[in-house]
């Protein structure tokens, strides 16, 4: 896996909760981070997906959207 450098600004406020929860997780800050987003990207995706107002079309014997 191919892997690109960014820079991630937070506000001072939140780096504390975010690093205590990557320690909680067992996590490093990076793995919490990347995790989080890759959670968000997916959950866009699916919201994107869910208004395209497919479910009825697409769904088959024991499908469901």
């Amino acid at each position: 896996m191919s892997t690109t450098a960014m820079t991630l600004r937070v506000p001072d406020e939140l780096a504390p909760s975010i690093k205590q929860a990557a320690d909680a997780a067992g996590l490093s800050v990076n793995a919490y981070v990347v995790r989080a987003a890759r959670r968000a990207a997916t959950l866009d995706a699916a919201r994107q997906l869910a208004g395209l107002g497919l479910g009825q079309d697409l769904a088959g014997e024991g499908d469901a959207l």
